[in-house]
């Protein structure tokens, strides 16, 4: 059964280069504050790059619209490897195989509980920095050169 949004509905968008390539994601969520629609707009409206993708982010919804857990939605798009890809203008989410690599990664960042992103392998840049520091620090018993550059998390 699909659930409707309601009329008037909160939500953010998020603009992101990936690749020199910009793109912008837009996110509403249902009167219940889950994830209930996904916007994706990439280039010229009209071209085949951005028709794909529109209809990506239109699946997405689809599914979320009848109650598709958004882990089970986003785990295919993990990984995958097209251009654009590499480096982005994210902190967060510094690096990406692919612009639906980005979109899978962002949608669960902001929209998935911490152990559901742990078990898909989906981790902030600060929170991989934080597992790294558990098992280097004891063994160096010196401050990372990371927090040393930035001051975070120095005694």
């Amino acid at each position: 059964m699909q659930v409707p949004m309601p009329r008037r509905r909160a939500g953010h968008t998020t603009t992101v280069t990936i690749g020199g390539e910009r793109f912008q994601l837009t996110t509403n969520q249902r009167a219940d504050g889950t994830l209930g629609e996904v916007f994706l707009q990439w280039g010229k409206q009209g071209t085949s790059t951005a028709g794909l993708i529109d209809i990506y982010a239109t699946a997405l919804t689809a599914g979320l619209q009848h109650r598709v857990p958004l882990a089970e939605l986003i785990e295919p798009g993990l990984d995958l490897h097209f251009v654009p890809n590499g480096h982005t203008d994210d902190p967060e989410i510094p690096r990406v195989r692919s612009v639906v690599d980005y979109l899978t990664r962002r949608l669960a960042v902001d929209w998935l509980p911490y152990p559901e992103r742990a078990a898909l392998g989906i981790f902030t840049l600060t929170e991989r920095v934080q597992q790294a520091r558990a098992w280097m620090a004891p063994a160096l018993n010196v401050p990372l050169l990371w927090e040393m550059a930035t001051g975070v998390g120095a005694a």
